[in-house]
């Protein structure tokens, strides 16, 4: 068992085998120019800080053979699957389905859609495919988690207090438990961002922990004890 000594509100104890890195919506719609993020008035910009801690995270987490999943937040081509509620809000200079510079925005299998180049997941690294802002709505992320044994998700991606948040209070209630990595987690808003931290760790870690990607990594292995995810 590994432990987090300085993760709030308390120490966070993991095993390696049950546990599973998640990188959630990493792609170039919400962090490079041109996608769903600059259209709805963000600057993308303030996601980018995220990229450089998760890479070297990514990296480690590899390096020891931990689970890693990816999600990518997108529709189907004909938007079957992106309700009014989503697909009509507010007024965005474009919306979902829109053409952009990198494809249609928030269309699978455009290249907008996809994860930039600095954490492009490796062959055999499940990648889940989701409608909505949840990473457990309308996807196979549960069952794939519980065929690997995973009850530990090391939380990471953007942004904070939506799709991160929303994921976090998912798995919460599914019986995981979560560490958000501070540094590795992005809001096109730093308030929004320290306010969605503090509810996770709030009430004795209501949500879950939060800490620091370095504090995870300085507690990893420094040799392969798994087989890679597959």
């Amino acid at each position: 068992m590994l432990t987090i000594a300085a993760a709030r509100p308390s120490p966070y104890t993991f095993d390696l085998p049950s546990t599973a890195l998640l990188v959630i919506d990493m792609q170039r719609d919400f962090l490079e120019p041109g996608g769903f993020g600059e259209s709805l008035g963000n600057d993308v910009d303030q996601l980018r800080r995220t990229v450089a801690p998760l890479a070297a995270l990514l990296a480690d987490a590899r390096a020891v053979g931990l689970t890693v999943v990816h999600t990518r937040e997108g529709h189907l081509p004909d938007l079957s699957d992106c309700p009014p509620a989503k697909l009509l809000r507010g007024a965005p200079s474009k919306r979902i389905g829109d053409p952009g510079p990198n494809g249609r925005i928030l269309v699978r299998g455009e290249y907008g859609h996809d994860i930039i180049d600095e954490l492009v997941p490796l062959p055999g690294e499940p990648v889940v495919d989701k409608p909505g802002k949840g990473a457990f709505h309308a996807t196979d992320l549960d069952a794939l988690l519980t065929a690997r044994g995973i009850r530990s998700l090391l939380v990471t991606g953007v942004t904070t207090e939506v799709c991160v948040h929303t994921t976090v209070r998912e798995a919460n209630d599914r019986g995981y438990e979560c560490l958000v990595l501070a540094d590795c987690v992005g809001s096109y808003f730093p308030e929004f961002h320290r306010v969605a931290l503090d509810m996770i760790a709030a009430q004795g870690g209501i949500f879950g922990w939060v800490a620091d990607s370095a504090q995870v990594r300085a507690a990893l292995p420094t040799t392969p004890v798994l087989q890679p995810s597959s």
